[in-house]
């Protein structure tokens, strides 16, 4: 037995002397295609397949592989508990644990009876680099192995079952972010930071939005219509998206009604600042910046750029020959120094261009406080595919809201706030702040008794203003009148002459009197 091992570290020595003379004689090249030739024949007897999954690949240098996430999802949920060395890493703020693969550890799973090897390692560079654009030079990888009679089956299906299995792994474990896009001049540096986030964790949903039951009905069949419409788009032709505009005076649900939306749908929210965008370009570019399974909200849009008098402003330039030189050199600058120079053909095109189809199962929200202000371009079907008016509380609004803030399904007092309710307005906003209890002390009557108050107060508020709004339009009317008896009255005298002059201020003071009167 010793001299068997005496032999064998006398083999192994002798072939590491003989591999070391060899490197030195030899060079790189030679040594290189040496190998090359001995893979060559090792390949024809070895008799498994191997595939490597590269973390970064060379088209995305920044980006790491779609590929190689969703492998390292999918072994970390289905095979990490074969492992015997695991990294850990916790999402969502501590609430969860996630297991996944250590280094130079391996696994094995099983598809269709076939037995699959999964290695996770790294590849460590000799030398430490000085500047590295990731912050590492270590190189991750996945290495699959299997036996080369299932090689068609494993490229062909096997592959493409852990690569689904890991997209839909990380639906379900992913956190949902609200972006909101940085300005265009902070774009800057090889990360190109054109959107930052926040975790999504809104609170709303459609069981406590205030609105009418009927219409939110319409609203969530609608939603899951379109989220489960990936074939039916793609057989007429059109892009896997859809348009929403929200109008309704402030205070009645806009906001909330979009984070109810992305809470459904389980969809990131994208914030869109227009002021911060530069032009029609750099809007293109937040635009393929953006994930699927989003929306992507601008609110107030009629305050957010003017561009309702772009056609006009366009057609009384055509209409101009000549300009100043220097005026025209002014405006320009004005032009530059008021900072986003987004034009309503560019927010057409980023609605439903060309450019639009780069991204799919995507929801683009409007919102408004005043819709008529808005060009017709931009709001027809097509681009804003629904439009959904969000307005004054109404009694079935109340009721939604009487349950989420008292727990309160009935009570003596609902017909006299649903009588207020129909004389005065008062957005859902108003009503939620005063059944609101403000102190321990207060209950669900006070909270409702505070409301009767409040819409009581609503309405006396609104006599009286209707009221001085009367009178104000009277006594313009008044005015008006007066200014077009004195018109009248200097006519008849340029016709009379001097002489039909004096009755003509006497029957002036007699008319003015009687319209005052």
């Amino acid at each position: 037995m010793m001299g068997d091992m005496t032999n064998l570290g006398s083999l192994m020595a002798a072939v590491m002397f003989v591999w070391a003379i060899f490197g030195q004689l030899f060079p790189q090249k030679f040594q290189t295609d040496v190998m090359k030739y001995v893979n060559k024949v090792v390949s024809y007897v070895y008799p498994y397949v191997e595939i490597t999954f590269h973390e970064y690949q060379a088209d995305s240098w920044f980006e790491r592989s779609k590929a190689f996430v969703s492998i390292e999802r999918y072994l970390s949920t289905n095979s990490s508990n074969r492992a015997k060395r695991l990294k850990a890493n916790v999402v969502k703020d501590c609430e969860s644990v996630v297991l996944s693969m250590d280094d130079y550890e391996e696994v094995t799973d099983e598809f269709q009876g076939i037995k699959i090897w999964w290695t996770s390692s790294k590849s460590i560079p000799k030398q430490q680099a000085l500047f590295s654009y990731r912050g590492e030079e270590e190189k991750r990888y996945y290495r699959l192995t299997c036996k080369r009679e299932h090689r068609d089956i494993i490229t062909k299906v096997y592959l493409q079952h852990v690569l689904d299995e890991g997209k839909a792994i990380a639906v379900k474990t992913r956190q949902r972010k609200l972006y909101t896009n940085n300005k265009s001049e902070n774009w800057s540096g090889y990360k190109r930071n054109m959107w930052s986030h926040i975790i999504f964790e809104h609170p709303s949903t459609f069981d406590t939005l205030a609105m009418d039951p009927k219409k939110k009905k319409e609203i969530l069949d609608d939603l899951m219509m379109f989220s489960k419409s990936k074939d039916y788009y793609k057989k007429v032709g059109k892009s896997w998206k859809r348009g929403y505009l929200l109008h309704g005076p402030p205070g009645t649900g806009k906001s909330s009604m979009i984070a109810a939306m992305a809470n459904l749908l389980e969809y990131d929210i994208y914030d869109l600042e227009l002021t911060s965008v530069k032009d029609n370009t750099d809007l293109r570019k937040l635009l393929i910046e953006t994930s699927s399974k989003s929306i992507i909200v601008i609110e107030d849009i009629d305050c957010s750029l003017d561009l309702t008098g772009q056609r006009k402003e366009k057609k009384e330039e055509s209409k101009e020959e000549e300009k100043d030189p220097v005026r025209k050199a002014e405006e320009e600058k004005d032009k530059k120094n008021k900072g986003s120079e987004v034009t309503l053909s560019g927010l057409l095109n980023f609605i439903d261009g060309l450019w639009s189809a780069c991204g799919s199962e995507r929801l683009i929200v409007f919102t408004t406080n005043f819709v008529e202000k808005l060009d017709p371009a931009l709001i027809r079907r097509g681009r804003m595919d629904k439009h959904i008016e969000l307005s004054y509380c109404c009694f079935e609004t109340f009721k939604v809201l009487a349950k989420n803030y008292l727990d309160l399904e009935s009570h003596d007092l609902f017909s006299t706030i649903s009588r207020l309710l129909e004389e005065t307005k008062m957005t859902p906003a108003d009503v939620a702040e005063n059944l609101m209890p403000k102190s321990f002390e207060e209950n669900a009557e006070s909270c409702l008794n505070k409301l009767i108050q409040s819409l009581e107060n609503a309405k006396e508020e609104a006599r009286l203003k209707s009221m001085e709004d009367a009178r104000i339009k009277a006594e313009e009317e008044a005015a008006k009148k007066i200014e077009q008896h004195g018109e009248k009255v200097q006519e008849t005298d340029a016709k009379l002459g001097d002489g039909g002059r004096k009755k003509s201020d006497q029957d002036t003071e007699n008319g003015c009197l009687a319209s005052i009167r």
